[in-house]
Order: C-alpha cells, then structure tokens, then sequence
C-alpha cells in the first residue's frame, strides 16, 4: 500500500532498520507524558520490546505498522522551521491487536515531535492513512484510543470524525491503562 503525499507531509512505511527514528522521537520527556508518565524509551527497549512488537503486525500489503511522516520542503513548512524533518509516526494495526484483533476495525494512533505540535500535521498525516486505510473492503470500521487526559489527541480524533464510544480499560501485554475509546464507521 502506498499512501500518497498530503500537501506538506510525505508518509513511508516504516522498517525494522527505522529504529533510530522510533527512539529519537521517544527521547522528549513531553512526547512520553502520556504514554508513561515522561519516562525515555532506551535503544535497549527499541530493540527488544517496540521492533519485536512491530514485526507481529507489520503487513505493508494492508498498511499495517508505523508510517514514517517527514515534513516536504514547502512554504508552508518553512515557517515552522520543520521543512524536509522527520516528524513522528502513525501507527496503524488491527484494534485488541495483541489481546482479541478485530481485524475489520483498524486502531489508529500517532506520536510526533514536540516541535510539531499544534500544527495540523498528527490530524493531516492520520487523515490521510485512513483515507487509504478506508479503501480496503474487509475494513468497517477506525479506532483511536487515549487517555482521558490527553486531549491534544482526543482532538484529533474528533477531527478525523470519530466519536466517543466508550471509557474502559485498554489491554495490552506491556500494561494496562484507562482509555477513552472512539471510532468512526466507514461503511
């Protein structure tokens, strides 16, 4: 699957030699707030725990893994001073991948540099994957889930047309967490 470019972003599926730009992004203490408390990801953890993790659902054929979003040299761009830069990732797996898959409804998440926070690009680069996500015949439904607190996310979440589904706890091997759960149907 190949996703084409948004009009200032340029997304890449990522491979197992993109370790270096998982772990780069996991060094801000901002970026990690909401997914440990603020603690850094090491080169040990990216290598043992995320790339392993990574290999089990990475399927290019549906678009499954991390998509690499790097910001084009643009205008628009420019002004930010982010233009031609690695930016984060949105991650894109079957929803209860690692607990009970649904693999017609298709969880959406994303991480970014704090730099580009606030900017349009999270909610421009997931809008994009799941334009071509949503083309697929067995899909029938997007997910995203987020802790209640983070309500940079639940934004964007809202901006790609999801709503509220429910709050419950999101089961996952590496830990357990109380999440807000929304979905958009694309039949």
């Amino acid at each position: 699957m190949q996703i084409p470019n948004t009009p200032r972003l340029t997304l890449s599926l990522m491979t197992l030699d993109d370790g270096e730009f998982m772990f780069e992004l996991d060094q801000d203490e901002r970026v990690m707030h909401f997914l440990n408390g603020g603690v850094k990801t090491t080169q040990q953890q990216i290598d043992t725990v995320m790339l392993p993790r990574l290999v089990q659902y990475l399927n290019p054929t549906k678009g499954w893994g991390l998509w690499k979003v790097d910001a084009l040299a643009c205008p628009q761009n420019d002004e930010h001073q982010l233009s031609g830069q690695y930016l984060g990732w949105i991650l894109v797996r079957p929803m209860y991948f690692f607990t009970q898959p649904q693999w017609h409804n298709i969880e959406l998440g994303w991480r970014f540099k704090y730099d580009s926070w606030g900017k349009g690009y999270a909610t421009e680069a997931a809008h994009a994957v799941m334009q071509a996500i949503s083309q697929l015949d067995e899909v029938t439904h997007i997910s995203a889930v987020a802790v209640e607190q983070n309500v940079a996310s639940i934004a964007i979440m809202k901006k790609l047309g999801m709503t509220f589904q429910h709050k419950s706890i999101h089961r996952d091997p590496l830990g357990d967490t109380e999440a807000v759960f929304y979905q958009k149907s694309v039949l």
